[in-house]
């Protein structure tokens, strides 16, 4: 049986990187994508051991061609692509007012455009065969609604809407292409430190902090099952929690506490970013902090999936909401 054939964009570093060298140890022969040629070959270098086959395909995931035509040389050249991951993305930090229309318009392009581009090319290249697995990345209940974060919470907000109009589609087609979002937590990556910074200080991330490893291990498992959404980490259920039940709550609560916690001691060091064009520098997947490991034994970072493992624990949770929220509005009257 030939080897399955895996794209992943942003695999020159950071979450796409680890996932690039998770997938090759279940097999997978991999197309490489992302604006880094150099970081891009030094990734396909450490898997030589593994005896897969690789190909390297510069391209900046805003260009809907570009990312299009990558697609066809990879069911030409490796063969029919089976996975897709959509990791590839640009962050802009700092108050809304101090983002302008050229930095929120790249963040857009890159992050939620990239997805959607990847994402058509990779149903172009699945339909012809009727299935698949098509993963795009998302944000855990403590980082959406983060102050200082508009324009990536927007982003993300845009796949997620986005995948939930899509999926209907491929239904009514009787495709068996599973889309899933992975809902991650603050993950130690370089990206932080190439992040267009507006906030005036030295940032830090947000939260608890998990390896590149933690999230690659839940990419992985979207891909080895068939999930709509998976979100990794226990200290994704309270937010969810409050902001169903009382999301102004949350809002005092960030407006207090969110914003200060994601600065650092100091002012930010470089006006340079990764926004525009890639920076030099041999960048792999792990960033200057120290997250939560994956373990290989023992237990690991907790993974809730939807539907198949909670879906009558999510209508639970959600019933016991309402009527939590009814009571405190009777008491109130």
């Amino acid at each position: 049986m030939p080897n399955q054939i895996a794209v992943v964009t942003g695999a020159g570093a950071g979450i796409g990187r680890a996932t690039v060298r998770m997938l090759a140890s279940y097999g997978f022969d991999i197309a490489l994508l992302g604006r880094n040629e150099q970081r891009l070959q030094d990734a396909a270098d450490e898997l030589a051991a593994n005896a897969i086959r690789t190909l390297i395909l510069p391209v900046d995931v805003s260009d809907a061609k570009a990312v299009s035509d990558a697609a066809e040389r990879v069911e030409r050249e490796l063969g029919p692509i089976t996975v897709w991951i959509n990791a590839a993305g640009v962050a802009a930090i700092g108050p809304v007012l101090s983002l302008d229309a050229e930095t929120l318009r790249r963040v857009t392009d890159v992050t939620y455009l990239g997805s959607v581009f990847g994402t058509q090319a990779a149903l172009a290249c699945m339909r012809r065969r009727g299935s698949g697995t098509i993963v795009n990345l998302g944000l855990a209940h403590p980082l959406r609604g983060l102050p200082l974060q508009a324009a990536i919470n927007g982003a993300h907000a845009a796949i997620s809407a986005f995948c939930d109009s899509v999926r209907p589609e491929i239904r009514a087609l009787s495709d068996r292409i599973d889309l899933t979002i992975v809902h991650l937590p603050s993950i130690n990556t370089p990206r932080l430190g190439w992040s267009r910074n507006r906030s005036g200080h030295a940032l830090k991330p947000s939260g608890r902090i998990y390896e590149p490893e933690v999230a690659a291990h839940a990419i992985c498992q979207a891909v080895l099952g068939h999930h709509r959404d998976i979100w990794v980490g226990a200290t994704s259920i309270l937010p969810s929690l409050i902001n169903g039940i009382a999301p102004s709550l949350r809002d005092r609560y960030l407006a207090r506490k969110a914003i200060t916690s994601q600065y650092a001691s100091g002012k930010a060091e470089s006006d340079t970013d990764s926004l525009s064009e890639s920076l030099p520098g041999a960048y792999a997947a792990h960033g200057p902090y120290e997250g939560i490991p994956l373990r290989e034994t023992g237990r690991k970072p907790l993974l809730l999936t939807m539907p198949r493992r909670i879906g009558s624990g999510a209508m639970l949770l959600s019933l016991c909401g309402g009527a939590l929220g009814w009571l405190l509005l009777r008491h109130r009257k």
